[in-house]
């Protein structure tokens, strides 16, 4: 059956279709005017001294800790339970990822676990905002007080996430935002590096455009000459208008956008909180405002008689689209080749990795969409259900 009710659809309007026209017109493609007026604009936004606009979160996650100078006998410590680019970034660069545990319930990094893990080789630890909740900052910092260690934090899920009270991107360690179509909000393709500190966020624009002292526009506007000079081997990684011109709108929409997922989370709270064979997110403990980039329920597998792939394959079959978010990391083969890494090294994360699933959520999926989905979960929770005289899994 053809899915009618997807994981996830952007929300383009006729004022972002306008923008993105604009710049066609403008004679401008490349990163220039636009993306330096978006920059600005989600500094405001998020409170951050320093914006820099890339081409996707895996750049910028590159670029920082490029910028940061680690490589090769380095150490830099992530959750598995996340998007490949987290770690893949690092070994790029020659460092070593090291993986630690999440917590069981909320599945974020457990700093407890960091600080097991931590050698002198450790430069830095890069939590996750885990489909949109905010990681323990305060226990990370805790951990990482008085050592040389930098917290670089992956929010990819984080657009208007707040974690006691401080936006995401606003705090004195560098952060990294997604805005992939799936995001809460859209480039295409993009992201945004925030930092507070200004020799690291110069340096993160130097490697973001091929290491050279000049970026295109400033040549093209003539500023202090057209000669450049390389200082460093960069990267092309630089936003373009077009993009930008798409961010900037979105960005005015962030809250009713965030607003409409917080609604839909409700719902979902409220609609299948009486089904045992499913868990619901759980809400860290400590005071935050989730952006609900995602969805993710965990299946109680031993009431069922089918796994986690099965049941999403028969959410399919019914019309309705889940995702995975996402396959530990550890256990890919690149990860697992040497024997760094193999199953049982990471209890709750391996657990989560069987049982999550991610039912769909974005700001124009409307409510009757959203029973249908509720409906889709219950038709194949009763199909599947292990019964007393059902048989075994």
């Amino acid at each position: 059956m053809q899915i009618q009710v997807p994981l996830c659809r952007a929300t383009i309007e006729d004022d972002e279709v306008a923008a993105v026209v604009e710049v066609l017109r403008s004679g401008w493609l490349a990163s220039g005017p636009r993306a330096a007026a978006f920059e600005e604009a989600f500094a405001q936004r998020v409170g951050a001294r320093h914006a820099i606009a890339i081409e996707s979160g895996t750049a910028g996650l590159h670029l920082v800790l490029a910028a940061l100078g680690i490589g090769p006998g380095d150490e830099v410590i992530t959750p598995s339970l996340t998007w490949p680019a987290t770690a893949n970034v690092a070994e790029l660069l020659g460092a070593r990822v090291v993986f630690a545990d999440v917590l069981p319930g909320t599945l974020l990094l457990d700093p407890a676990d960091v600080a097991r893990r931590i050698t002198d080789r450790t430069r830095a630890v890069m939590p996750v905002h885990y489909a949109g909740a905010p990681a323990d900052l305060e226990g990370l910092r805790a951990v990482l007080r008085g050592r040389d260690i930098t917290l670089v934090q992956d929010a990819a899920h984080a657009v208007g996430t707040r974690h006691r009270g401080e936006w995401i991107g606003g705090g004195a360690e560098p952060a990294v935002f997604s805005f992939h179509p799936i995001k809460n909000i859209t480039t295409g393709e993009g992201g945004m590096v925030t930092v507070s500190d200004g020799p690291l966020a110069e340096r993160i624009r130097l490697l973001r455009f091929h290491g050279i002292t000049k970026d295109s526009w400033s040549r093209h506007q003539g500023r202090g000459g057209v000669r450049y000079e390389v200082l460093e081997p960069g990267w092309k990684y630089a936003m373009s208008d077009l993009h930008a011109a798409l961010g900037l709108v979105q960005l005015g929409k962030l809250d009713r956008f965030n607003a409409r997922r917080q609604h839909l989370a409700a719902r979902y709270e409220t609609l299948l909180g009486d089904l045992d064979v499913i868990r619901l997110p759980q809400a860290p403990p400590y005071p935050h405002t989730h952006a609900w980039h995602l969805y993710v329920v965990r299946l109680q597998l031993s009431r069922l008689v089918i796994d986690r792939d099965g049941f999403i394959g028969a959410l399919g079959e019914l019309g309705i689209g889940a995702g995975l978010h996402f396959t530990p990391v550890h256990l890919h083969h690149y990860y697992r080749r040497d024997g760094r890494y193999a199953p049982g090294d990471l209890p709750v994360t391996e657990a989560a990795g069987e049982t999550i699933l991610s039912l769909p959520l974005y700001p124009g999926m409307t409510d009757e969409e959203q029973d249908r989905v509720v409906a889709a979960v219950r038709a194949v929770t009763d199909r599947h259900r292990l019964r007393e005289q059902g048989g075994t899994r």
